[in-house]
């Protein structure tokens, strides 16, 4: 369904980094949501009357749901643990565009019949188990459905890879629920030892990242290896160093979101700075290639970037 996406080489740091851009896909399925969402895509459900999924207000995942169910002609349902109250007023962003295409979001702190249950608890127990007819989606589309999408990613990497003669790349993409880390690193190091998955971890730390991993890939010889920066960032927060990078990688004539990127690329500036450092050192030769994976998710700067322009200017 979806045409190979181009990469472009910017200069970060004073050094090449390629960039493929996922973000191009498609309005409705941009970067790793169309890569995850390819199965339901490509594939009928018959007898499903509507979907059923989770998590944040202003997650990407909302909105790619919304018009995979618009699509597909079926109901969605995604139920929450809360909305604020600026999410509801708002014009823009995934919910509000979630919304447009027919969504029911539903706040679980509203449910009289909630009993203190988690979300994921709730959904199983009061919606799933009184109706067959819903298809359930696992919170950022973190499930085996995923596998199919991710892994035309990876044959796409290789392929450009094999094209430029690249003897060695790396691979970086941020993490939240870590499904599109590690289904390519499954198939890049099954197919392509020359290539490395890494990541960071940008909801949660890096053990339960890894706790991720596991549930969707046992072997631990498949998993990305994942960068920490000496400092913790709570998902979600504002920080003054994300509205700095966001706006150093405008720079490079490409918009990327405000949530998952600027970790990544501060990342990515570590793994480069340590290059500088080894350098100096002269105990390294030719480093590998790396190649940034944008996974989209720029309908949610309409409400990221007003927050950060109110809090830093």
């Amino acid at each position: 369904m979806f045409a190979d996406t181009p990469i472009e080489s910017i200069v970060f740091n004073d050094q090449q980094v390629f960039v493929k851009r996922d973000d191009l896909l498609s309005e409705e399925f941009s970067g790793n949501k169309a890569r995850k969402f390819a199965y339901f895509l490509e594939n009928n459900f018959p007898g499903k009357t509507g979907l059923v999924g989770h998590g944040s207000p202003v997650a990407n995942s909302l909105y790619s749901m919304s018009a995979l169910a618009k699509l597909k002609g079926i109901s969605l349902d995604f139920y929450v643990d809360h909305i604020a109250e600026q999410v509801l007023q708002s014009t823009q962003g995934n919910y509000a565009a979630a919304i447009a295409n027919g969504a029911n979001v539903v706040d679980v702190s509203m449910c009289e019949d909630r009993q203190d249950l988690s979300v994921i608890d709730y959904i199983q127990q009061k919606v799933l188990s009184k109706n067959d007819k819903l298809l359930f989606v696992p919170e950022g589309g973190r499930c085996e459905y995923a596998r199919l999408g991710v892994h035309k990613l990876a044959q796409e990497i290789i392929d450009w890879a094999t094209k430029q003669s690249l003897p060695s790349l790396q691979v970086f993409l941020p993490s939240g629920t870590g499904t599109t880390a590690v289904f390519l690193s499954e198939y890049l190091n099954l197919h392509a030892n020359n290539i490395e998955v890494l990541t960071c971890a940008c909801v949660g730390g890096s053990e339960y990242l890894q706790q991720q991993f596991f549930e969707l890939v046992t072997d631990k010889n498949l998993h990305p290896t994942i960068i920490d920066l000496d400092k913790k960032y709570h998902f979600g927060k504002l920080y003054k160093p994300f509205y700095d990078m966001y706006n150093k990688l405008l720079a490079t004539g490409i918009e990327f979101e405000l949530l998952y990127d600027p970790l990544g690329w501060m990342c990515v500036e570590k793994i480069l700075q340590k290059r500088v450092n080894q350098t100096e050192k002269e105990i390294v030769g030719s480093a590998p290639a790396i190649l940034y994976i944008h996974q989209g998710g720029l309908l949610g700067n309409a409400t990221m970037l007003p927050r950060y322009k109110r809090k830093y200017g």
